[in-house]
């Protein structure tokens, strides 16, 4: 099993050199698309509507980098990834990004060959246990079954929980959040283990949420963001600076419904000037138009306006801002400056 870990590492880890010296921006303008690599279906952050669209948080982060580089947020094909397939299809280049709840890691970044842009979500390992096993706490779990996505640092995080903890459990592998569900409602485990916010959002879609508890234990860190292929950095610069004109535009006050108005004409705010491309040269240094970041912005709204559709307080999936607030808000959310 150790050589096979190692193999599989070295693969990707190929891969990813293999197609890096690519250029990815002249690709996406060649294709006239970006292809995105998301979760198979996690409501609130990628998953399919009624109308077979692909709609959430993280999709939101691919629809304003294809705006931003293509000036069209539909110009974006969906390819769902799993824990295990993920890394390969960005290595291998079927996939230009991967957007898809997926925690930065030393050795993800280092061994495989990626590189990640950024955190669009600061998260943390939980459990969801159903309310009549009467469990209030992470550390009653001594010899539970433990559904657990496969490739995933939620597999090693629990390994590494119970171990410290001299509590035994047992796994149940499973492949997606859509193949846990069913297993968990079943009751073939006692115990789902993922990020909180996709326990958040996987008990939403249960016909009977309150009949379901989120244990307090946050066992660990899960910095979520998208990433890309070592060995591009335009194309990683045009990523990470997206993302970054998502969050800069909430803290400066720049949403979907003004920024035509506010980059019709330079204001007062410099930085607001040069996010917008009023003044400034920072889209051609990206190899982008002037008004690039604007075009994120109105894809879908700055990063307040894709939270609260999305995923926040007022949606079923409930999430509070908490970390994810902006730093003058008492959160961890913080963009270098555009200058």
């Amino acid at each position: 099993m150790k050589k096979l870990a190692i193999l599989g590492a070295m693969t990707v880890a190929g891969l990813s050199a293999g197609v890096a010296s690519a250029a990815t921006l002249d690709d996406v303008k060649a294709r006239g698309k970006l292809n995105c690599g998301v979760t198979t279906g996690l409501v609130g952050f990628a998953a399919p509507n009624a109308n077979g669209e692909w709609e959430g948080f993280d999709v939101g982060v691919c629809r304003a980098v294809a705006a931003a580089v293509l000036g069209d947020p539909t110009a974006v094909e969906f390819v769902p990834t799993t824990g295990k397939t993920r890394f390969t299809a960005l290595a291998s280049g079927e996939i230009d990004m991967l957007a898809r709840n997926t925690t930065w890691t030393f050795s993800r970044d280092v061994d495989l060959g990626f590189e990640f842009v950024g955190i669009n979500y600061y998260d943390g390992q939980g459990f969801m246990v159903p309310k009549e096993l009467g469990v209030s706490s992470a550390k009653e779990l001594d010899g539970a079954t433990v559904c657990i996505q496969t490739g995933t640092t939620t597999e090693l995080n629990l390994a590494d929980f119970f171990r410290a903890n001299n509590i035994s459990y047992e796994p149940v592998p499973i492949e997606t959040n859509a193949e846990a569900q069913p297993l968990y409602l079943e009751g073939a485990c006692d115990v789902y283990t993922t990020d909180a916010s996709g326990l958040a959002a996987t008990r939403a879609a249960f016909e009977n949420p309150s009949e379901h508890v989120v244990l307090p234990e946050i066992i660990s860190k899960e910095p979520l963001g998208p990433l890309v292929r070592h060995g591009d950095n335009q194309w990683g610069d045009i990523v990470r600076w997206t993302l970054n004109a998502l969050i800069a535009a909430e803290e400066l006050g720049v949403t979907s419904a003004n920024v035509a108005e506010m980059s019709a004409s330079a204001g007062s705010n410099p930085e607001i000037n040069r996010l917008l491309g009023t003044e400034g040269t920072l889209g051609e240094m990206l190899g982008l138009e002037a008004d690039w970041a604007k075009k994120a912005i109105m894809a879908g709204g700055n990063y307040g306006e894709l939270f609260e559709k999305n995923i926040g307080e007022n949606t079923p999936i409930g999430l509070a801002r908490g970390l994810n607030a902006q730093w003058t808000e008492g959160g961890l959310l913080y963009s270098p400056p555009f200058r």
